[in-house]
């Protein structure tokens, strides 16, 4: 039975690693490349949901947090330096806030999905996604970078995250974290949309029958 879900465990993990590395790469102001990569962890758990069902895609769902937990781990291990001082690639808050993410985010997904499985292809998977998507930016923000939550970790404050500028450069006044949490989440909803493609094409072909 592991044998089959292997390729979703598979695809979950590198999609995991791939944004744990590209996070730490901007792409323009508000952005990093993981914003990119990390949505289409939604789409792994939704293929799996529906060719195997939910107990499916909760396991490919743990062996995806495993392999966060794993690579934040390291991470805490790996020490940078800038502007004079040593500093870990990972903090505590980030880890945290990324691992909580993750599993909340993609258990709803599970949970939702599985109760809109028999109405149009396309409501499980989207309405599954865009729920999921809110609540992992919500959480992972919120958790990494608010500073009513800098009790976490009071050593690494990232007190640039709480620089207040106009939102994404031309709204209303707010934390720096809030542009970067609405960008990324205005990312996964473009996303979640594309990525109706691929899950078609990609159910289709697992569930077509064998000649």
């Amino acid at each position: 039975m592991t044998r089959i879900y292997l390729p979703g465990i598979l695809g979950m993990a590198a999609i995991v690693v791939a944004s744990n590395i590209l996070v730490q790469f901007l792409l323009g102001n508000w952005l990093t490349w993981g914003a990119l990569t990390y949505p289409f962890a939604f789409l792994v758990t939704d293929v799996m949901n529906r060719v195997y069902g939910p107990a499916a895609a909760r396991r490919v769902v743990w062996a995806g947090f495993a392999v966060g937990v794993a690579c934040s781990l390291i991470g805490t291990q790996i020490m940078l330096q800038g502007d004079g001082f040593e500093y870990p690639a990972v903090t505590l808050r980030i880890a945290l806030g990324s691992g909580l993410a993750f599993l909340t985010a993609q258990m709803m997904d599970v949970a939702i999905f599985d109760r809109m499985r028999a109405g149009a292809w396309w409501k499980a998977p989207l309405a599954s996604t865009l729920v999921g998507s809110s609540l992992d930016t919500l959480i992972f923000f919120s958790i990494a970078f608010s500073a009513s939550l800098a009790w976490i970790e009071p050593a690494a404050n990232p007190s640039w995250a709480q620089d207040v500028l106009p939102l994404l450069g031309v709204g209303p006044m707010v934390p720096l974290w809030a542009s970067l949490g609405f960008a990324d989440w205005l990312v996964k909803l473009a996303l979640a949309l594309i990525a109706l493609v691929p899950f078609r094409v990609i159910v289709q072909k697992l569930t077509q029958p064998v000649a």
